[in-house]
């Protein structure tokens, strides 16, 4: 075996030939699965598209790498579900561009961080994580409160996003700078249009507790309540996966 590896390594050719066939191998086992795609990821009706201060909250998000210390990917096993809630499932991950799904987790998994805490708890906790977690070696985030979150060409990360096949209507496009101020700001005329939009469902909230500006702690905490929530399939699958087991256990 060693002598025709041997004969390989001096045959320049082949061992080009050998290298690419071997590569290979590995392409096709990553995109084979793609042709599939619309048979993995579910359809469901009650999903919907991220509001544009939630886009620039998720910008901000992947900007600051929170991405290399928290997972969005709750797997099936059982203590992971115990922990976090519900397994993720693909379509709670199709408007994602890119994806966040992660795979380290210093920090933990916030597939399903969403209204688990209130607006005030991540603005302290991002200004600074030991005044509500002793024990976190998360870094403080406290500029996040300083900078004024800069909206104005929104239109266009919805109309980049749409591109790739995320379903943000024209309305939704040439509105996305009054939207992002909408949001954050209840009782206003802005937040009424906002509403009349992304529908009732949406969170209208002064997220950072500051009502004279709009800052990148208002996009990132908009971006953080709204994790696990753009459908509620995983809960219901959940729920009925649960009725059935009670009800098998029963018999």
């Amino acid at each position: 075996m060693l002598d025709k590896h041997a004969k390989l390594e001096r045959n320049a050719l082949a061992f080009v030939f050998a290298i690419i066939f071997v590569a290979s191998i590995g392409g096709i086992v990553e995109i084979a699965p793609l042709f599939t795609i619309d048979e993995t990821v579910e359809e469901v009706e009650d999903m919907r598209v991220y509001t544009p201060l939630e886009v620039a909250g998720r910008n901000i998000y992947i900007r600051e790498g929170c991405y290399a210390c928290h997972s969005q990917m709750i797997r099936t096993l059982q203590d992971e579900v115990e922990r976090y809630g519900p397994y993720s499932l693909a379509v709670e991950s199709q408007y994602d561009h890119p994806m966040l799904w992660g795979s380290k987790r210093t920090g933990p998994d916030l597939a399903r961080v969403g209204e688990k805490f209130s607006d005030a708890w991540h603005v302290a906790h991002l200004i600074n994580p030991r005044n509500v977690v002793p024990s976190s070696v998360m870094p403080s985030y406290a500029w996040l409160m300083r900078n004024t979150l800069k909206y104005e060409d929104m239109g266009l990360h919805l109309s980049a996003l749409r591109k790739v096949g995320v379903p943000y209507s024209d309305e939704m496009i040439e509105n996305a700078a009054q939207d992002t101020y909408g949001q954050a700001r209840p009782g206003s005329e802005r937040a009424d249009a906002f509403v009349e939009r992304y529908g009732e469902e949406s969170n209208v909230s002064l997220f950072d507790g500051d009502p004279d500006r709009i800052t990148e702690m208002d996009a990132l905490v908009a971006y953080l309540q709204i994790l696990g929530r753009l459908t509620d399939v995983a809960h219901q699958s959940s729920d009925s996966a649960q009725q059935t087991t009670s009800t098998g256990s029963g018999d």
